[in-house]
């Protein structure tokens, strides 16, 4: 039988300090890491600035969320990857590799997003 622990305000805050200390060293190990906060402080301002839609801060909201959150699976399977297997391993190469190639569909599609949705408002800019 599975025991479960009582609900505690203290143990959820302290779960938050953890996520956030995972992002922090998220953004410290990780170059990419450096050049999304750009990208999306970019986004932020031009949505700002547009005065974009509820529906189109969705998508980008969206498109910023999927490019973060595949680059910290990443960043943690690369953690993980390098405490199994300190020496080079081919396979854990492919599998670095592969999560490497998630985090690219994802901004790759999430840049796609953003040419849709900020596109058209840049080009009225310049008309």
């Amino acid at each position: 039988m599975i025991k479960y622990k009582p609900f505690k305000f203290s143990e959820r805050a302290r779960s938050f300090r953890f996520a956030f200390r995972g992002i922090w060293t998220m953004l410290k190990s990780q170059h990419n890491a450096w050049i999304y906060t750009c990208v999306t402080a970019w986004v932020i301002a031009a949505g700002l600035f547009f005065r974009l839609t509820p529906s189109e801060w969705c998508w980008l909201i969206l498109a910023i969320m999927a490019v973060w959150t595949s680059e910290a699976l990443n960043t943690a399977f690369e953690f993980l990857a390098d405490v199994a297997s300190p020496e080079f391993h081919p396979l854990v190469e492919h599998s670095k590799d592969v999560a490497a190639g998630g985090v690219l569909i994802s901004a790759i599609g999430s840049a796609i997003i953003g040419i849709v949705i900020l596109g058209p408002h840049f080009v009225r800019l310049f008309q």
